[in-house]
């Protein structure tokens, strides 16, 4: 059995792959309206309309009714990881933890894996993370990801892997982390480009030089440069910098057009830039892609102003 903590739209796609790849699955929501509807229709309407859950997926409102399987996949935003962990001591250190989301806590400027390890000292703990949507996971599309994990992660990555989802494994998690963070951050950046009207052109200088900023960082704070080349990384930037289903590409849109954006919808990119402004504030990383994405966010400058801060930095070799 594979658990499954989180039935947004993420957490539904992962049980829908996994079941279809012949796992018994079992999926926690923790709204119990949700369950119900779930239970009812066999469908997540609110998050994949007109997907049919397999029936080897289960509902469940109660958490511990999802752990001791094989493996628990934690598919949290981010900045909900450590309070699950501190509200449900269910989510123990005896099973395998693997977090599905991608950022920086702000709180303490931990990544996924880092924040399992220190909430429950001993896990096992692991990240799946690299490009992906989750419509097309739950459609059965081929998707490719990383898992990265310290310890020995064959059987997990055997555990993991269906027919559509094949997944590449990795010691680095320090790399694996923070590519999946660093690339939300230059998805907005791409996003505003594109949104102010700048162009295809700006945007591919966009990411090329954010892409630097990742790899910038990522080897300062340990990572492997080959680690952000590869899909966690690289792979994940390309999608999210190019398509409007990616939330923090379509947040940038509208920081380009002047517009307003859903509150309600997680925009981890954000809260990532604010944390990685200070990881670089603290060592000394010049990092300007990720302090103009964080100003704007916080409308702190203006896109005018921002522009030509880039624009107008020392010329120097690549």
């Amino acid at each position: 059995m594979i658990g499954i903590v989180g039935a947004g739209a993420f957490g539904t796609a992962l049980a829908i792959a996994l079941a279809k790849g012949g796992r018994e699955v079992r999926l926690w929501a923790r709204d119990r309206g949700q369950v119900l509807a779930m239970q009812s229709t066999r469908r997540n309407d609110g998050a994949l309309p007109a997907v049919e859950l397999p029936e080897n997926v289960s509902i469940h409102a109660e958490i511990d009714e999802v752990c001791g399987g094989q493996a628990l996949l934690l598919a949290t935003p981010m900045q909900s990881l450590g309070g699950l962990l501190d509200a449900w001591p269910e989510v123990d250190a005896r099973q395998t933890l693997v977090a599905c989301c991608k950022g920086i806590d702000l709180a303490t400027l931990l990544g996924p894996v880092a924040l399992i390890e220190g909430r429950r000292p001993g896990a096992n703990a692991a990240i799946l993370t690299g490009p992906s949507f989750a419509a097309d996971i739950a459609r059965g599309l081929p998707t490719a990801l990383t898992l990265a994990t310290a310890a020995d992660g064959a059987a997990l990555q055997e555990l993991l892997s269906t027919p559509t989802l094949r997944l590449y494994r990795t010691d680095d998690v320090r790399g694996a982390e923070l590519g999946g963070a660093l690339k939300n951050v230059v998805a907005i950046a791409a996003g505003t480009v594109i949104g102010a009207g700048l162009g295809d052109s700006a945007r591919a200088a966009l990411m090329t030089r954010g892409y630097a900023e990742m790899v910038r960082l990522a080897e300062v704070l340990g990572a492997r440069a080959e680690t952000l080349a590869g899909l966690s990384g690289f792979g994940d930037l390309v999608l999210t910098c190019t398509s409007a289903q990616s939330r923090n590409f379509r947040f940038g849109l509208s920081l380009g057009k002047g517009e307003g954006f859903d509150p309600t919808i997680t925009v981890e990119g954000a809260a990532t830039a604010r944390a990685v402004v200070t990881l670089a504030g603290e060592m000394g990383i010049d990092m300007p892609v990720t302090k103009m994405v964080d100003a704007l966010a916080l409308g702190r400058i203006t896109l005018n102003d921002a522009v030509g801060q880039l624009m107008n930095r020392p010329l120097k070799e690549e």
